[in-house]
């Protein structure tokens, strides 16, 4: 396949070889990069997979604490969840605390299966996959529900929150 760029592109690709001006990325080991699992402590360098992974272990210990109001302080105002166990999409704070006050009832405690992490840039990254939930009946009983999810982070400030958040059930078959 031929690929034609117009003279703009060229003439500004050319000026920032040229001349150095351009975005500079940190380099380093990610241990390095990575001195806080949870935060980016400079505006030049990229999160690591390790840092977005861990954005998902935070929101899990959030969800065993049974704390409605602590699992929505890691969704960023204006945040959608469409989340696994209601037909309803959630905009607002008020509305993912509703979802995660009935959800947390059943005591969720959610497993990995499955992860791909993208790292658009310094400020936001994807997290998708399966995971499978572990949920607590009325009786005792447990109930295993196997899902896709899609965070979508985005560094506000020093904190990672959530944007996006896309859970559905796994489709049998």
């Amino acid at each position: 396949m031929r690929r034609t760029y117009s003279a703009g592109v060229l003439v500004a690709t050319a000026a920032v070889l040229f001349t150095g001006t351009g975005t500079t990325f940190a380099t380093g080991t990610p241990a390095q990069l990575s001195a806080d699992r949870s935060t980016v402590t400079s505006a030049a360098q990229l999160p690591t997979e390790g840092q977005i992974k861990a954005l998902f272990d935070q929101w899990n210990a959030a969800l065993a604490t049974g704390d409605a109001n602590r699992v929505a302080d890691l969704y960023a105002p204006g945040a959608v969840l469409l989340p696994t166990v209601s037909a309803e999409v959630r905009t607002t704070r008020a509305g993912i605390v509703d979802y995660f006050k009935h959800f947390l009832e059943s005591k969720p405690v959610g497993r990995i299966q499955e992860q791909f992490i993208n790292i658009l840039d310094r400020t936001s990254a994807i997290d998708t996959g399966l995971y499978q939930f572990t949920l607590t009946n009325k009786d005792g009983s447990k109930t295993k529900v196997d899902a896709r999810f899609t965070f979508v982070y985005e560094l506000r400030g020093s904190q990672w929150l959530i944007v996006n958040h896309h859970s559905s059930e796994l489709p049998t078959g």
